[in-house]
């Protein structure tokens, strides 16, 4: 049922003094997306997407040259088949022997962590932003000069090491996945996952902890 009164409240305005908008974007607070500075990097992210998606697998050395510009941060052995959507790229650190399937999407405007050895399968999503819930803070405005925009915050995604996504996972801002877990296909994680744990639903709930017992499974399929 909706309360009439929020409807008299204004419009929430951003803290007076702030960094730069790019500043407080990346400190979680609320910022202008629309900003000459964030349009001209998510532009460069954009266009570095657009070319890896356009070579060939075939050729290794201009992909590779692609995700050293768009992904400064990433380790050695980084597998990425295509196509990628990042948001800033340069707001992404990526750990060693990471592989992502197709479709991967990360929207990093707060920063994402990923550890070694994380296996995402195809579209997988990395969503940091957020979004006022009141439409009179959320809806778009328009400045002084004439032109739109709004405000946004973003949270930040922390994934340890040793992960493995299933398809169509969704992980929103704000969470930490531990060390050695599993994400079931399918799956929106909404909030944190202990580590060594098999998590799967929407929202992503643990099943069951990771053990060494879990290895006789494999037993099967050696013989």
């Amino acid at each position: 049922m909706s309360d009439e009164s929020t409807n008299e409240l204004p419009p929430i305005e951003p803290r007076m003094p702030r960094a730069s908008e790019r500043g407080e974007m990346l400190a979680g607070k609320l910022y202008n997306p629309a900003d000459p500075e964030l349009v001209a990097l998510r532009d460069k992210a954009a266009d570095l997407c657009t070319r890896f998606n356009a070579t060939s697998r075939a050729d290794h050395a201009a992909r590779a040259a692609i995700l050293d510009e768009l992904l400064p941060g990433h380790g050695k052995g980084l597998d990425v088949l295509g196509p990628i959507f990042f948001d800033y790229g340069c707001n992404t650190t990526i750990g060693e022997r990471v592989f992502a399937n197709f479709n991967f999407t990360v929207l990093d405007c707060n920063p994402v962590t990923i550890g070694d050895d994380v296996l995402f399968g195809p579209n997988v999503s990395l969503l940091p932003p957020m979004h006022p819930l009141r439409w009179q803070d959320r809806n778009v405005r328009q400045a002084a000069d004439g032109s739109m925009y709004d405000y946004e915050y973003g949270k930040p995604i922390v994934i340890g090491s040793n992960c493995w996504f299933g398809g169509n996972v969704t992980v929103i801002g704000g969470v930490t996945i531990g060390e050695g877990c599993v994400i079931g296909a399918g799956s929106v994680v909404t909030r944190d996952i202990p580590p060594h744990t098999v998590a799967v639903g929407n929202p992503a709930r643990p099943i069951k902890e990771i053990t060494d017992k879990d290895a006789s499974i494999l037993q099967y399929y050696a013989q």
